[in-house]
């Protein structure tokens, strides 16, 4: 039998991951994408619109369609920044702050239970190991012009 290679064993758990969340998502009338918006957004001071893409890991354009929708669902509101009076800050609507905790609440769920089937120590290199892969791609040691292993 083959080896399974790192990069499929991150992306088939990832999207098994983001399937299971997603099927949650559905008891709340909402989608994963969404509960992750709400998590991002800070509770009590809202969040400037432009740190959000970057702080998620998204694109823009993708942001602004995810934001749309939860603005017509009554999850946000926009106000303008009052220490820079031509940006935006996000803030959670009541409504929101609802649907936050119920997001949160899924993603604590999923922790605990892998934490009670996952030794500690297993847990520990999980995390070592993906903090490894993320300082490897942010310094770009995998993919560079000089690089001749592969």
């Amino acid at each position: 039998m083959k080896e399974i290679t790192i990069d499929y064993a991150l992306r088939a758990t990832w999207q098994a991951v983001a399937r299971m969340y997603n099927e949650e998502a559905k008891h709340f009338q909402t989608t994963m994408a969404i509960g992750f918006t709400l998590l991002s957004i800070d509770p009590k001071t809202g969040t400037p619109s432009t740190s959000l893409g970057p702080k998620m890991g998204m694109e823009a354009t993708s942001l602004s369609r995810i934001l749309k929708s939860m603005e017509a669902k009554g999850l946000i509101e926009r106000k303008p920044n009052p220490s820079d009076g031509r940006g935006v800050l996000i803030h959670l609507t009541d409504f929101g702050l609802e649907k936050r905790k119920d997001s949160k609440d899924v993603v604590l769920k999923f922790n605990d239970v892998v934490k009670a089937n996952v030794s500690e120590e297993s847990l520990k290199g999980f995390f070592e190991v993906t903090n490894v892969i993320n300082k490897l791609i942010a310094d770009k040691k995998i993919y560079t012009k000089n690089t001749s292993n592969h």
